[in-house]
């Protein structure tokens, strides 16, 4: 397969210089403009463009960072903006406003213990990618449950790679200490301390006050955690079209439901104090069979039906042959 990497490194300026452009213009009409509808529809054009500049990336990679980073953070962020509620402020500086609006990171609190960054676990994961990318190149040997456990450990691997980079990089920008986006998820003891505390923390900093603390407070937390399960599961069906390029399946917004639904179960069980509950030992193997069986049934075959899996694969093996000719 060829890949147009030095394409989209063209691309890429076109890209950054829209986004630019855009979030500029979001920060420019919110502060002129009081919160509340008339700044919403004043930022409608921006959220109605932000859905078209993922696709001048050709390669998959690119495309889903670029649409995840646009259209679910930064879409998410300038909603809230309009009603005035943070993370995104019009008084920000111009630099931390583009940062914080489009990318997922998050500004530490200053009463919080400062965070240590381990030199060797970003190490150990950056060799593991590297061995998991080796081993790619025997795919076609390996039995379908060997490939999914090592897609399953890409995935964390891959995901807090980049976003500790991220992190880490705009943070020295910036001068700004920023919170980690993820905290040892295999360690999670239960469904809501894996989704509510471990994995990929912007993405629940951000459903909390758009879609859980409202359903909340109307009709309950057993609603408030199912309709938040259900809107990531629609956003993840979102993201999934720049991924397959094809029309949506149901089964992720299904994955979802299921493990709301679950997480909802789980809540209302711990409430009962006097009720039995599992050593942590056997919850957190419970947890994770549950979300790689889950995972294995529901979340990742759109992606295996069409071997999509396949070109994500030749993917970050030509990435790390284009990398090594700079």
């Amino acid at each position: 397969m060829d890949f147009s990497f030095s394409d989209d490194l063209y691309n890429f300026p076109k890209f950054g210089a829209a986004a630019f452009l855009l979030l500029s213009y979001a920060r420019f009409a919110s502060s002129r403009l009081r919160p509340g509808l008339l700044r919403l529809f004043s930022l409608l054009p921006v959220l109605s463009l932000f859905p078209f500049l993922p696709f001048l990336f050709s390669t998959i990679i690119l495309r889903v960072i670029s649409a995840f980073y646009l259209n679910w953070l930064a879409l998410f962020k300038l909603l809230l903006l309009s009603f005035d509620l943070p993370p995104l402020s019009p008084s920000l500086p111009l630099l931390s406003f583009l940062a914080f609006s489009s990318l997922p990171i998050k500004a530490k609190n200053p009463k919080d213990p400062p965070t240590h960054f381990s030199l060797l676990s970003l190490a150990t994961k950056a060799a593991l990618v590297s061995v998991i990318f080796s081993i790619y190149r025997y795919k076609q040997q390996l039995s379908s449950y060997i490939v999914f456990s090592l897609y399953c450990l890409h995935l964390y691997i891959a995901l807090d790679l980049v976003f500790f980079t991220t992190a880490w990089s705009v943070g020295w920008l910036i001068r700004t200490e920023l919170e980690p986006q993820f905290n040892k998820p295999y360690l999670s003891s239960s469904l809501r301390d894996f989704w509510g505390r471990r994995w990929n923390l912007m993405v629940s900093d951000i459903l909390r006050p758009t879609v859980y603390h409202p359903i909340r407070n109307r009709y309950g937390p057993m609603a408030g955690v199912i309709a938040t399960f259900a809107m990531s599961g629609l956003m993840h069906e979102f993201l999934f079209c720049y991924i397959t390029l094809d029309k949506p399946t149901g089964e992720v917004t299904l994955f979802f439901l299921l493990h709301g639904v679950c997480t909802a179960l789980e809540g209302w069980w711990v409430r009962h104090k006097n009720w039995w509950v599992p050593a942590v030992s056997v919850r957190l193997v419970l947890t994770l069979g549950f979300v790689a069986g889950t995972g294995y049934w529901l979340f990742f075959p759109p992606i295996l039906r069409n071997h999509t899996d396949d070109i994500v694969v030749a993917e970050c093996l030509a990435l790390i042959g284009f990398g090594s000719l700079w």
